[in-house]
C-alpha cells in the first residue's frame, strides 16, 4: 500500500513548532502587564496627531489682544471698566471641555471666514445676567441657581448678541495681525450637549477668560476653535510667532521691511547757509541799510526738524537752486 502523501513528515512538524524562547518572547509581547515593563509603548490609531502641532504661543497672544479689545469694547456698551483675566490656552478632547459645562449657558457656534469648520462661544450667564444689571443701570451682581431648563428672555437675548457683536469685533481685531477673519453667527443653545462642533474624541484649543464686572460676580466666556481648523494654518502661526520673539530671526528682513514701509513718509527739510547770533534789542533796532556779520559755513548744512543731517554744496540744477549732499553728518 503506498504511503499517505498528505501526512507530514517528523521534520516538517518539528520547523512549525515553537521553541522555548520564542514562546517568552510572544507571551511577553501578549501579556499586556508584560509590556509595560518593556520598551514598547502603546499608540492609538484613533487619536487626532498632534506630532506636528498648533504653536499655542501664538493663539496665545491672539488671546492677548482678543481680551484688550474685547475689555475695551465692554467698556464702551456697559460705561463699566471690566476686569477679564486669561487663562494659558488649552488643547484637548472635545467631550472632556464639555465635561465641566452645565446648562443653562449661552452657546453659539460661530463660523470664520478663512478657517474651515465651525467654532464656538460659550458665555456664562453670570457674565449675561451682570451685564444686563449693569446696563440697565443696576449693581451688575449677576445670579445663580438657574434651572437647567431656564430659556433666556428676549431682553436678556439681546444683551447676549450685544455682547456677541463686541466679542465678534474683538476676535476680527486680534487676528488682524495674521489674517483677516470675520465672524458669522450660525446658531445659540442654552445646552451645550446639543452643540457637536467636533466629534466628542477630536481635540478642541479652548481660551478661557474669566470676566467681572462692577459687582463681585465673576463669569467665563471662552473661545472654543477645533484643532482641525487652526491646523492648516500652523505655518502662518508659528512664523509669526518666530519673527517676533524667537532670536535667530534675521534682523535684517525687518531692517528691509522697516526701511520700505518708511520710505514713503514725507520730511520737510531746510538748507542752511549761515547763521548769525543776534539779541532781541539789536533786531528790533535794525534799520534799512543796516549790514549783517554773517558766520558762513565751509559747507551747507541740510536740516530736518531742526535736526542737522547732511552737509552739502549749493549750486544749481535744470534752472534751480539745489543742494548737493556730500557726507552725513554725526550726530551730537
Amino acid at each position: 500500500m503506498a504511503e499517505d502523501s498528505s501526512r507530514l513528515s517528523e521534520e516538517e512538524l518539528n520547523a512549525l513548532t515553537f521553541d522555548e524562547g520564542f514562546e517568552d518572547d510572544l507571551g511577553s509581547l501578549l501579556d499586556p502587564e508584560a509590556a509595560l515593563g518593556s520598551a514598547v509603548r502603546p499608540h492609538n490609531l484613533v487619536t487626532e496627531d498632534t506630532t506636528i502641532g498648533i504653536n499655542l504661543a501664538a493663539v496665545d497672544m491672539i488671546t492677548e489682544r482678543f481680551t484688550r479689545h474685547l475689555r475695551l469694547g465692554l467698556m464702551e456698551v456697559l460705561r463699566t471698566s471690566p476686569r477679564i483675566t486669561t487663562d494659558r490656552v488649552k488643547t484637548l478632547p472635545f467631550s472632556e471641555y464639555l465635561k465641566d459645562l452645565k446648562a443653562p449657558l449661552s452657546v453659539n457656534t460661530v463660523r470664520l471666514s478663512g478657517l474651515r469648520g465651525t467654532s464656538m462661544v460659550v458665555i456664562d450667564p453670570n457674565v449675561v445676567f451682570a451685564s444686563l444689571d449693569n446696563f440697565f443701570g443696576g449693581f451688575g451682581r449677576g445670579i445663580d441657581g438657574l434651572p437647567p431648563g431656564r430659556m433666556f428672555t428676549p431682553t436678556e437675548t439681546r444683551i447676549i448678541n450685544i455682547m456677541l457683536e463686541v466679542i465678534f469685533a474683538s476676535i476680527h481685531e486680534a487676528w488682524s495681525p495674521i489674517m483677516e477673519i470675520n465672524c458669522e453667527h450660525i446658531g445659540s443653545e442654552i445646552n451645550p450637549a446639543f452643540v457637536q462642533i467636533v466629534d466628542e474624541n477630536d481635540l478642541v484649543i479652548v481660551c478661557h477668560l474669566e470676566v467681572e464686572l462692577s459687582g463681585k460676580e465673576r463669569g467665563a466666556v471662552d473661545i472654543v476653535y477645533p484643532f482641525a481648523t487652526l491646523k492648516p494654518i500652523r505655518d502662518i502661526l508659528r512664523g509669526r510667532v518666530q519673527d517676533s520673539e524667537d532670536p535667530s530671526v534675521d534682523h535684517d528682513v525687518w531692517a528691509r521691511e522697516l526701511a520700505g514701509a518708511a520710505s514713503d513718509a514725507e520730511l520737510e527739510h531746510r538748507v542752511i547757509l549761515g547763521e548769525i547770533d543776534l539779541t532781541l534789542g539789536d533786531f528790533n533796532n535794525m534799520q534799512p541799510g543796516d549790514i549783517l556779520d554773517l558766520k558762513k559755513y565751509d559747507t551747507a548744512r541740510v536740516l530736518v526738524d531742526d535736526i542737522p543731517l547732511f552737509d552739502a554744496d549749493v549750486g544749481t540744477a535744470n534752472g534751480y537752486a539745489a543742494a548737493r549732499l556730500l557726507k552725513a553728518v554725526e550726530p551730537e
